[in-house]
Formats: C-alpha cells, structure tokens, sequence
C-alpha cells in the first residue's frame, strides 16, 4: 500500500493549480495591457512633438523677422549678405529668388510643387541664424543650395539634410510655400530633391487620427477649414483623400469642406498613412 507522504508528493509534482495559473494570467494580462498603454503614450507624445515643432517654427520665423526685418527665404540677397547669411547670385531679387515681398515662392512661376529658390533657402536661413536644429541645405555633397540657381547641387536622397523631419511619421518632412497670399507649412512625404527642380515621394503619410489630434489642438478638428487643414501626403497643396464615408486609405470623409470630418475610425482607415497636413504661418 502506497504511504501519504508519496501520495502528497505526486500532487505536488503534478502542476500549476487554478489559483496559480489566475495569478500568471492575470500578470501577463497586466503586461499586455502596459505595452498598449505604453504604445499610445508614445504616440501622443509624438503627436505633441510635431505640434511642438509647428510652434518652434513659427516662433524662430518671428525671431528672424524682429531681428532682420524679413523673412527666412525671403530676405534680399544684399541684406542677408550684410548678416552673414546665405545668398543667391545669378537669380537673386527675381521672382522666388530672395526678392523681398513677404512670401515664400519656390521660384519665378511660384509653383509650390519645386524644391526652389526661397522654399528652400527659408531653412537654411533659420540654420545660419542658429534658430532651429541641425544644418539643413549646407550640404556641400548634394544639399548646397547652388548659388547660381536656387536648387540643390545634386539629388537628395536623405530629405533630412534639406528640411526638417516630422517627429510623428518617418520619412515625412515640412516643407514651405506661399498659396494666394499666405505662407504655409506641410508635411509631406518626400523621398528625395533632383536637380529638376521636383520632389519624389514615398507612400506613408500621416494617419487620419494623428492629424486630427493635431488639427484640434491647434485649430477646429475640421479637415476643410481653419489654419490646419487635411492635404494628400504625396504632392503639395493637393487635396486630400476624401470617401462619403470611412474608408481605406482615405483621409477625410465628406465632400464638403466646412463639414467633412477626419476618417477616426480605426477599423476602416483611422489608422492609414493617408494624410498631410497644412499650417498657416502666425
């Protein structure tokens, strides 16, 4: 006959008991849901970064102005030779070269769609006045500005050297131009800047839910109206992606503007890389 004792001990040697396998599935439960909780953290500290840069930008472009009577870019080439900052030779005080009049044109026909003239030197304006970080267009290998002709020396393939970088989306940069009047900034997904002038792009942008929460916190939410508004990720100025209602790869819903609204649904689009957005400069 078998004792108690061996008896006892096959129990023992048995496995887990019910209360011990709760308490593992509780902490493993505990530890999924840290990482979630700790996933969306991360992203809305990234989200309160680009509207933090927004802000820094607009900030260093009112310094810039107070102290050098002008814009970033837009400064005449004999003012900003008599600061120190970079100048255009050949094209300068032409239309988009430096002339002065308070907008940023990328070159003479003022399109917004070319890597040119003052939307570039806006940033390396910023970078000789030690207003923003790092050192954009001063790349003597490909990013220089050509004194002669306001485009890059050489195809940019790593955007960063020529403008800033979103903190939310990689590959996603700001970019300036000036629109019926009013100067601009928007985050686009370029890939790399060619001597053409012309800009190519990748294919990830902003997720509706990312620009809407920065639309809300520095504007009215809404994607058609106010100083924030929805743009497609792959070109500038260009509508934004737009279903009747949520959809893949779409950024808004509505067609009309003062109504449309951001496609939030997680499901069905909230969360593809389908938007850019557009800041009014204050």
């Amino acid at each position: 006959m078998e004792s108690p004792k061996k008896h006892n001990k096959k129990i023992q040697e048995g496995g887990f008991t019910l209360i011990e396998l709760s308490i593992v599935l509780v902490i493993i439960g505990l530890i999924v849901g840290g990482i979630l909780v700790g996933q969306d953290l991360i992203k809305a500290a990234e989200i309160r970064a680009t509207v933090a840069q927004v802000e820094k930008y607009n900030s260093a472009v009112n310094t810039f102005r107070t102290k050098y009577n002008a814009l970033p870019g837009d400064i005449t080439s004999t003012q900003a030779g008599a600061f120190g900052l970079y100048s255009e030779t050949t094209l300068a005080g032409t239309a988009g070269h430096q002339d002065g009049n308070g907008l940023i044109e990328c070159g003479a026909s003022g399109a917004v769609t070319t890597p040119i003239g003052e939307c570039l030197m806006f940033w390396r304006h910023l970078t000789d006045a030690n207003l923003i970080d790092g050192s954009l267009g001063v790349s003597s290998a490909d990013a220089l500005i050509a004194p002669a002709t306001g485009v890059v020396t050489a195809t940019v393939n790593t955007p960063s050297k020529s403008f800033p970088q979103t903190k939310t989306t990689p590959n996603n940069s700001f970019l300036v131009y000036a629109v019926n009047g009013i100067n601009y900034y928007q985050t686009v997904a370029v890939a790399t800047l060619t001597t053409a002038p012309a800009y190519t792009y990748n294919n990830v942008g902003l997720t509706p839910i990312q620009a809407y929460n920065m639309d809300i916190k520095l504007d009215d939410g809404l994607p058609g109206t106010g100083i924030v508004q929805a743009r497609l990720y792959t070109g500038v100025n260009v509508a934004a992606s737009i279903a009747a209602g949520a959809a893949a790869n779409t950024c808004t819903n509505g067609t009309i503007a003062a109504t449309a609204t951001y496609n939030r649904v997680a499901a069905t689009g909230g969360n593809d890389g389908s938007c850019a957005l557009q800041f009014r400069f204050n």
